[in-house]
């Protein structure tokens, strides 16, 4: 297995750029978190928990990897606090966190949640998986429309995780298995 995790992750090293989409790696690997680039002195050193089981294909690797880099990304922002309209340190709100997260890896979104939620491929929640946005309803008066969104960050059977910035406790990650979240949950969509 370890063989297995090591060829993969040499192989998205040399084809990191051959999607389809526009995912190329951004320039300035000080201030984003990239996987997928290789230490100066060539040593390989990799924590198999990582990374996980992909298919063979060189597509489905490196957009398995894109979303843990987006994903490496948003956690940066992890107790900041809730601003409206903010995409910085200094504050952010949810949908600022996810354009700014897929904005570090040349992916562009609409800025507002409602708007994200018409871009990807919307999916079934038993098929989320890391890098998927979440869309809910959290405005009562408003029941019917998309006002918030999370980044995926873990998703495995009975467990489905994510990064968002509320107003009462800023960036951080909670689970859709939460009463609030489970019973403001509209939709799950894929931009990856």
């Amino acid at each position: 297995m370890k063989k297995l995790l090591i060829l993969i992750c040499l192989s998205v090293c040399f084809y990191n750029c051959k999607s389809s989409k526009n995912t190329k790696a951004p320039t300035n690997v000080n201030t984003r978190p990239n996987k997928t680039t290789l230490p100066e002195d060539n040593s390989v050193k990799l924590n198999t928990t990582d990374f996980p089981d992909v298919s063979n294909t060189n597509s489905n690797k490196t957009e398995t990897v894109l979303a843990f880099n987006i994903i490496d990304y948003a956690k940066q922002f992890s107790g900041v606090r809730y601003k409206y309209g903010g995409t910085t340190k200094s504050g952010m709100d949810c949908s600022g966190l996810v354009f700014e997260s897929f904005k570090a890896y040349d992916i562009l979104l609409p800025r507002s949640s409602r708007d994200m939620a018409t871009k990807g491929v919307k999916i079934k929640i038993e098929d989320v998986k890391e890098g998927d946005l979440l869309f809910f309803h959290t405005n009562p008066k408003k029941r019917n429309t998309i006002s918030h969104v999370g980044l995926v960050v873990t998703s495995r059977t009975g467990l489905v995780e994510f990064i968002h910035s509320t107003t009462q406790a800023g960036v951080i990650v909670s689970s859709l298995a939460e009463r609030y979240w489970f019973t403001s949950f509209v939709e799950a969509r894929r931009i990856l």
